[in-house]
């Protein structure tokens, strides 16, 4: 029987593997329109395509973007070849995240600052087991 698939593409259980998720994310990503694999009855086939679009997902997702950015980016992306502007909405993107990520670690060192403090004075006073500060 002759198709017309390409010979590259990956099972949802090679994909599994090869990208350490789980079925349920690839058919949550499919279902996000994150992901279009080709479909034979209920077979899933993820081509390169896929696969880059799914790196780009994890990464993003590690970044902590939100699935909607991360669409949104993708779907900048120009068939033709032409990245231009998901290349400038991703730095947009990732200039904003970081922003957002040096925030949240000031807070956290000020916050582990603070109880740290808290701590040592309450050892200093002697009101929990522990050696004095």
């Amino acid at each position: 029987m002759k198709t017309d698939l390409p010979n590259d593409v990956l099972t949802i259980r090679e994909m599994c593997e090869a990208y350490d998720v789980t079925p349920r994310t690839l058919r949550f990503y499919e279902a996000k329109e994150l992901l279009t694999p080709i479909r034979i009855g209920t077979r899933r086939l993820f081509t390169r395509r896929d696969r880059a679009r799914l790196a780009l997902i994890l990464r993003g997702k590690r970044f902590g973007f939100s699935l909607e950015d991360i669409r949104q980016t993708l779907d900048l992306y120009d068939r033709d070849g032409g990245n231009t502007a998901q290349r400038q909405r991703a730095f947009e993107l990732a200039v904003e995240r970081l922003a957002a990520m040096e925030a949240q670690r000031a807070e956290l060192d000020l916050a582990i600052t603070e109880l740290k403090a808290e701590l040592a004075d309450a050892r200093s006073k002697g009101l929990v087991p522990g050696r004095a500060a």
